[in-house]
């Protein structure tokens, strides 16, 4: 069965997607005994029997990334076997997947401006000088016509969620005047969700119409890069029975864990809207610290990311509220 697209044309590729899914899961089940309980929740009672194996009276961990929903819900879980948590890059399960989609398009958008910003102002930018945005809007109506094939107009659109993960600024300019020259770049194989995501958020679309809204509400969300990692986990999605093992909702975390949030201003992935939804939701048990560059993922950005999460791993010192470290 051939794979279909990354971003769906029509209702025939929506159901092409469905029977794909669902046949991938049918071959993967019989492989793996914990296909159907690889979900956050499940995950959690794992990471707990790994503490008591270990002697470990309470758990100290880092998570990053979707790692932070593990850190967050074993908290919730295990609220008093809890010593340090930390959950860098943060995500947050309180949302429903238009709120998602939306709000990872939206983060993306924050780091192209940002790239865009640099460019203006540094002469490092190979593009320095130039309108930016509407060299990047030539190169994406060009994917759109076909003319960097094999390479798809989604794959081009979804460039920005590799290079402004670090960011690689620099290296991202040199694309776009490497596509605007009418370099093709090579195929580049996305990140997808897996069975985790899947069993952790219910991707209720019934049809293309409704696939097609949430394109809408990201390209809407983020006008010069279209889509966001959003979209890619929920076309993975499709046709996951539901309800899922591990359904979104807001943390309620008790006793006396104090976690440590950590989170980039501008990150393109879990966008700094996530890290304060999570940090009101985990109250007086949550302390978020702010790094105010860029990038995914923060804690071997600088001296002072690298020694607040120290301080707390080791000496279970929190920063100070509302504490920020300077972009680097």
């Amino acid at each position: 069965m051939p794979k279909p697209p990354l971003l769906l044309g029509s209702q025939a590729d929506f159901d092409a997607t469905v029977a794909y899914n669902q046949a991938l899961w049918a071959n993967c089940r019989p492989t793996s005994p914990v296909f159907d309980y690889a979900d956050t929740l499940s995950t959690v009672y794992d990471l707990d029997a790994i503490r008591r194996a270990l002697g470990e009276s309470r758990l100290t961990f880092h998570g990053s990334s979707y790692g932070t929903l593990l850190g967050a819900q074993y908290a919730e879980r295990f609220p008093y076997r809890v010593r340090a948590v930390v959950l860098e890059g943060v995500f947050d399960h309180s949302l429903d997947v238009p709120s998602f989609v939306r709000s990872q398009a939206a983060t993306l958008q924050d780091s192209f401006d940002e790239f865009v910003a640099w460019c203006d102002r540094s002469t490092d930018c190979v593009l320095h000088g130039t309108d930016v945005r509407a060299i990047w809007a030539d190169v994406l109506a060009r994917a759109d016509r076909g003319e960097y094939a094999p390479s798809t107009a989604f794959d081009i659109a979804a460039l920005p969620l590799g290079m402004l993960n670090v960011p690689k600024w620099t290296d991202f300019a040199q694309m776009i005047k490497g596509l605007n020259g009418g370099v093709a770049p090579a195929p580049r194989v996305l990140p997808v969700a897996t069975a985790v995501f899947c069993a952790d958020w219910p991707v209720r679309v019934r049809d293309y119409d409704e696939y097609a809204a949430l394109v809408r509400l990201a390209s809407a969300a983020a006008p010069d890069v279209r889509y966001g990692a959003g979209l890619i986990a929920v076309q993975t999605c499709l046709g996951w029975p539901t309800p899922v093992r591990n359904p979104p909702h807001k943390l309620r975390v008790t006793g006396n864990a104090r976690l440590l949030l950590l989170n980039a201003l501008h990150d393109p992935r879990t966008g700094y809207e996530w890290a304060t939804n999570v940090a009101e939701q985990l109250g007086k048990h949550g302390r978020l610290l702010t790094y105010e560059g860029w990038g995914h993922g923060s804690y071997q950005r600088t001296p002072c990311t690298i020694g607040a999460v120290d301080r707390y791993l080791v000496d279970l010192v929190l920063p100070e509220a509302g504490a920020r470290c300077p972009a680097a």
